[in-house]
C-alpha cells in the first residue's frame, strides 16, 4: 500500500492543508511561475486524498491569487507580480527568516503611518486611538483582550491617516502578526513584557496627540523594533548591517 502524505490530518482541514503545501512548493520556486500544476488525479495520488478535496484545494490558491486556472487546460502558477491577492502563509511564519521579513514590512508601512497619522488626525481618530490604549492597560491587559485592543490600536492609527489603501494593508497585516503578539507573551515573563508593551503605546499615542509627525515615526520604530526583539529578531541591526 503507498503511504499517504505526511500533511493528512482532519477531514475538515485537507484541502488547507494541501493548498498550504501547494504554497510552500510554489514560493519555494519547486513550482515555477507559469508551470501548470499537475493534473487532479495526479495531485490526488500524491497526497492520498480524493479530487474533491484537490478541487477545493486550487479553489483557495486561486482565491489567494497564487494560480490561474485555463478552461480545459488546468491550473497555472502565477509570477508573484501577476498575482491579484496578497496572501501571508501563517505556517511560514514559524521560519524565523520569514518572520524577520514580516517585521521589516511592519517597520516601513507601520512608521510611516504613524508619521502620516499625527499630521491628519482628528479628535475622533485620536479618541478611538485612546479607547484601544486604555483598554490594553486596563483590566484587560492580563488577558488576550489586551491583544485585540493592541491590533486595534494600529489600524484606529491606520485609520487616521485617512488612506484606505494605507488601512487595508496594515489591517491585513495586523491578522498576521497576532500570531507574533501570542509567542511572545509566551517566551517573556507577562508583567514586564506587558509594562514596556503599554508604555510604547503610549509614547505613540503622545506624539500623535501633540501632532507630531517626526516623534510619532519615531515612537512607533522603536515599538516595531521592540516587538520583533520580543520573539528573537534584531531588526535595527540587521537593518544597519544592510546599509
Amino acid at each position: 500500500m503507498k503511504q499517504r502524505s505526511s500533511i493528512i490530518g482532519s477531514v475538515e482541514a485537507l484541502p488547507h492543508r494541501v493548498a498550504s503545501h501547494l504554497s510552500r512548493e510554489i514560493e519555494g520556486g519547486d513550482i515555477i511561475p507559469g508551470a501548470r500544476l499537475p493534473t487532479e488525479s495526479q495531485l490526488a495520488d500524491k497526497f492520498g486524498v480524493s479530487r474533491n478535496v484537490v478541487r477545493e484545494a486550487i479553489a483557495q490558491l486561486r482565491a489567494d491569487g497564487m494560480v490561474e486556472a485555463r478552461q480545459g487546460i488546468g491550473a497555472f502558477v502565477m509570477a508573484p507580480e501577476q498575482r491579484t491577492a496578497i496572501r501571508i502563509d501563517r505556517e511560514a511564519l514559524k521560519d524565523q527568516r520569514n518572520m524577520e521579513q514580516l517585521f521589516e514590512l511592519r517597520s516601513i508601512l507601520e512608521t510611516e503611518s504613524a508619521t502620516l497619522a499625527a499630521a491628519r488626525c482628528a479628535s475622533d481618530d485620536l479618541d478611538a486611538i485612546k479607547a484601544a490604549l486604555d483598554r490594553m492597560g486596563g483590566e484587560e491587559r492580563w488577558e488576550d483582550g489586551s491583544i485585540e485592543a493592541d491590533l486595534l490600536f494600529h489600524r484606529a492609527i491606520a485609520r487616521a491617516t485617512g488612506n484606505s489603501y494605507i488601512y487595508t494593508f496594515i489591517s491585513f497585516v495586523c491578522e498576521q502578526i497576532r500570531q507574533s503578539i501570542h509567542y511572545a507573551r509566551l517566551t517573556n515573563p507577562l508583567h514586564d513584557l506587558v509594562e514596556v508593551n503599554v508604555a510604547e503605546h503610549v509614547r505613540i499615542y503622545d506624539a500623535l496627540a501633540a501632532h507630531d509627525p517626526q516623534a510619532a515615526g519615531e515612537a512607533m520604530r522603536r515599538h516595531i523594533d521592540g516587538a520583533a526583539s520580543r520573539v528573537g529578531v534584531e531588526l535595527t541591526a540587521k537593518i544597519n548591517r544592510g546599509k
